[in-house]
């Protein structure tokens, strides 16, 4: 069972870490995902991370402002959100696959069973 958590209302331009913890251990899992879901919008693929850190992936939109890392010892999977726009106000959803799919297609929800409770982002002046 997954469970996200630190969302909240922060100024653009500003930061949040989210964490998702694990009841179980993360190890059971080869890759871990962030996804995001606005009002009215499909959910969307914001990073997704395997085992090892040998592939880590990012939608464009967030490249180079948000990093997914894993915390094995905390059972924990942290996304770190700089630079908030706007754009980035959502729902965030932590999600867990035990099996490796090829290349970015880690970014689509079609391939998680394992979901955790959303947590809202709010980006706003």
């Amino acid at each position: 069972q997954l469970q996200a958590s630190g969302g909240g209302l922060v100024q653009p331009g500003g930061s949040l870490r989210l964490s998702c913890a694990a009841s179980g251990s993360f190890l059971d899992y080869s890759l871990i995902a962030w996804f995001r879901q606005a009002p009215g919008k499909e959910r969307e693929g914001v990073s997704c991370h395997s085992r090892g850190g040998i592939s880590t992936y990012y939608t464009d939109s967030v490249r180079g402002r948000f990093t997914i890392s894993r915390d094995n010892a905390r059972n924990t999977v942290y996304l770190q959100m700089n630079s908030l726009k706007p754009e980035d106000s959502a729902v965030y959803f932590c999600a867990a696959r035990v099996n490796r799919v090829p290349g970015s297609t880690c970014l689509n929800s079609i391939f998680y069973a394992n979901w955790g409770q959303g947590t809202l982002v709010t980006v706003s002046s």
